[in-house]
């Protein structure tokens, strides 16, 4: 183990992680508010709403990442003139916007769904009640089914979150010098894989504790039985 190269690559690895931070931070904020738009259109009775949010979902879902990736950068090549006519071109030509793209449009597919069934785990009765007393429908979904739907698909969006962590190792497949992007570049010159890739690999690891973390801690927060048994378990050491 060569613990000299791993001591002058270490800072340079840890260097590249806001990169990395901005990549899943972009996608997963943009893709979240795509996710529910498209779980709304998959709740939907309107069949061509319902159908192209069905086949959208079915093909990011059943595609490798890596494949859309490449779709987007490289194959935008191939309609350059179309999109330069439409003042696109100045965006897909960056590998940045591409890898955003890529990632956005991918985690808004799993994320539907995940928002998906946390909206139909409602419980019904809460739903009547709420328009038994004259809510709106757009009052109902703010308060009512949107908070109870999001706080039952945490634990499965958290799930995501970590995963959308892990895939921004592909954007150094299109030139983006993140993590792993500044891996392969040491690892070019040096010719000592083992050594940056455990460096690399640390790094993720500690990156996806702290969303652990960060999403028990919301879980805790936003579950009504958690507080209460907290506060019973208060109120019997309070009693003794």
């Amino acid at each position: 183990m060569n613990w000299e190269l791993i001591q002058e690559s270490w800072p340079v690895l840890v260097g590249a992680v806001p990169d990395t931070l901005l990549l899943a931070a972009s996608a997963l904020i943009i893709g979240f508010a795509l996710a529910v738009v498209i779980a709304l259109m998959r709740l939907s009775a309107n069949k061509p709403l319902w159908g192209v949010a069905y086949g959208y979902v079915y093909i990011f879902r059943s595609t490798p990442l890596l494949v859309q990736l490449f779709l987007i950068y490289y194959g935008s090549g191939q309609y350059r003139m179309f999109l330069e006519d439409i003042g696109l071109w100045v965006a897909f030509r960056e590998p940045w916007f591409c890898a955003i793209l890529a990632l956005t449009l991918n985690t808004a597919a799993y994320g539907s769904e995940i928002i998906r069934g946390g909206v139909q785990s409602v419980p019904w009765g809460e739903v009547e009640a709420a328009r038994a007393i004259g809510m709106s429908r757009s009052l109902l979904f703010r308060r009512i089914i949107f908070p109870i739907a999001m706080r039952q698909a945490l634990p499965g969006y958290g799930n995501e979150v970590i995963l959308m962590v892990k895939a921004t190792s592909l954007a150094s497949t299109i030139t983006i010098l993140e993590v792993t992007g500044e891996a392969k570049k040491i690892i070019a010159a040096t010719w000592s894989p083992i050594e940056i890739f455990i460096i690399a690999g640390a790094i993720y690891l500690f990156l996806n504790f702290i969303v652990t973390r960060g999403v028990a801690m919301l879980e805790r927060r936003l579950n009504p039985l958690h507080e209460t048994a907290i506060k019973d378990v208060s109120a019997g050491a309070d009693i003794h």
